[in-house]
């Protein structure tokens, strides 16, 4: 009887057991090496008749102890030779590979940029209305 009820509460705690240690493997932090350094290249405008310009960028990217998986990436485009401060993105790092951004909640606009090796492509989707308003090619430096 003892080793039926132990076989039994082997079989119940299973899945219990096989859930705890999933998510605790699901939530354990990535290298964040790939995505973090400078990265430098053009920001291209998508919509034809709007006042978004093309332009030359630098992106600064570090780690953000806040959370695991956090990166911080600052946003600077080049005028004249000179960096000039567009914003700073609160960004997730996912899957070893994406970089998910946002700014500001009110405007909804989602920033997601994939990282192959040493090249970060990436693309900007503006509003409610889900526009793709840039595409951005840079390289690490």
């Amino acid at each position: 009887m003892k080793k039926l009820l132990s076989t039994a509460s082997v079989l119940l705690l299973s899945p219990f057991l096989f859930a705890i240690s999933f998510l605790t493997f699901a939530s354990e932090p990535l290298d964040l090496t790939p995505a973090v350094g400078t990265w430098e290249g053009e920001s291209k405008c998508t919509m034809p008749n709007s006042p978004c310009k093309d332009e030359h960028v630098i992106y600064h990217t570090a780690v953000d102890k806040s959370a695991p998986n956090k990166v911080r990436l600052e946003v600077f485009k080049v005028v004249e030779g000179k960096q000039e401060l567009e914003g700073t993105l609160d960004c997730t790092y996912r899957a070893g590979e994406i970089l998910d951004c946002t700014t500001n909640a009110a405007k909804k606009d989602r920033w997601e940029f994939k990282i192959f090796r040493d090249r970060m492509i990436g693309s900007l989707i503006a509003g409610d209305e889900r526009t793709l308003y840039r595409r951005m090619v840079l390289r690490k430096k």
